[in-house]
């Protein structure tokens, strides 16, 4: 039995290491969370669409991204979601009020609806999602676009029973999905106080209450003697690189896959494209590494890409952080803008070696001055006649 288990770590650690590896050869796969490994070992003798289902995986982005693990290339695939019979139609609307409302629960994460900083303090903005008969829900989830940092805060609020009750109270949002007791309304008001410009692709109540009634599965077409991971549940949008994909959604002879573990994926990095070791989900400054995440004015804007002059270029480009000056004019080159240099007129400044020619200049002078005061200067001779 020992032995059983000693074999099968050592299976599941090959399996770790290759997949790290992997997800050196290709950054792509940094994204994602989890996988699943398709072994070579499936009955398939010709290129055949392969199936596979993802039975109670919880995901919150639906990218994939399959990789023959044979050629070291990406498949092209298809995604299958599950059918919601009696998924409550939901209504979207703002305050303050944007034109891309809908985008929110359009089902496509490529979509999106902006919500603007104002010029002093922080955002706030109420969407208000409506279903055409009750919801029973108890997580919300939200999508973001590329390159977004959550929101500051997150609060929720549901009318039951005719009472606007808070279902979860003003927050930090530190998650893409937030749980709380399951609640059953169909007016649910979610208000998010935010410090950085904020762009939603999808903004979802998870309805309890409806029946699935197929599965989710990605399809892909597989070729015999191949070997396969599927990885999915990415926490960022991901545009993986592949070749001509033939019409496997409506492919007839299809070889289903079934029971394959999940397994956790070792390359996985959370993203932070700014790479000061703050992820992007919780970075005050997503775009400008700021690893002390400094925030003097507490705005939820970091220090380095707040603009405290208001003149449109932020603190760690400006060249006067506290006056406005968005034509960034330095005359003398010295890195401080002339609407905040009070030196700006003296030659020494604009001339750095000014002053040490000056000074080299006063030291000839000394020198000469000392020869003529010491030619000047007769010494006596013996002989000369004492008084």
């Amino acid at each position: 039995m020992k032995l059983k288990v000693a074999i099968l770590s050592l299976f599941i650690l090959g399996f770790a290491a290759t997949a790290d590896a992997q997800g050196q050869q290709f950054p792509e796969l940094s994204a994602f969370r989890s996988y699943k490994n398709i072994n070579s070992n499936i009955s398939i003798p010709v290129p055949t669409v392969v199936e596979l289902e993802l039975l109670n995986e919880f995901i919150e982005r639906f990218d994939f991204a399959v990789l023959d693990t044979t050629t070291k290339s990406f498949e092209p695939y298809y995604f299958k979601r599950e059918t919601l019979v009696n998924e409550v139609p939901v209504s979207t609307i703002t305050r303050p009020d944007t034109q891309n409302a809908s985008r929110i629960n359009d089902n496509d994460v490529r979509t999106y609806a902006d919500f603007y900083l104002p010029n002093n303090g922080l955002g706030t903005v109420q969407i208000v999602l409506t279903g055409n008969s009750p919801i029973t829900s108890s997580a919300l989830t939200t999508l973001l676009d590329a390159n977004v940092s959550l929101p500051n805060s997150v609060e929720i609020r549901a009318l039951v029973n005719g009472q606007d009750r808070i279902v979860v109270a003003n927050k930090r949002m530190d998650q893409y999905t937030i749980r709380f007791p399951q609640t059953t309304s169909n007016r649910w008001t979610v208000t998010f106080l935010y410090g950085q410009p904020l762009r939603i692709s999808e903004l979802k109540l998870q309805q309890d209450n409806a029946s699935r009634t197929s599965m989710r599965t990605v399809r892909f077409l597989a070729q015999p003697g191949h070997s396969y991971r599927v990885y999915f549940d990415p926490d960022r949008s991901v545009t993986i690189p592949t070749r001509e994909a033939g019409n496997i959604s409506s492919a007839k002879d299809v070889f289903h896959a079934i029971n394959f573990p999940t397994l956790n994926n070792p390359a996985y990095t959370i993203a932070d494209i700014d790479n000061d070791g703050v992820p992007d989900v919780r970075d005050s400054c997503v775009s400008v590494a700021n690893a002390d995440q400094q925030d003097l004015n507490n705005n939820g804007r970091g220090d380095v890409c707040d603009d405290f002059d208001q003149d449109g270029v932020i603190n760690s480009k400006d060249n006067c952080p506290n006056n406005p000056n968005i034509d960034q004019m330095d005359t003398d080159g010295d890195g401080i803008g002339d609407a905040c240099d009070a030196q700006e007129s003296r030659l020494t400044e604009r001339y750095a070696w000014l002053p040490w020619l000056g000074i080299g200049f006063a030291g000839l002078v000394l020198i000469a001055l000392f020869i003529l005061t010491a030619k000047s200067v007769r010494v006596p001779e013996q002989g000369d006649n004492q008084p």
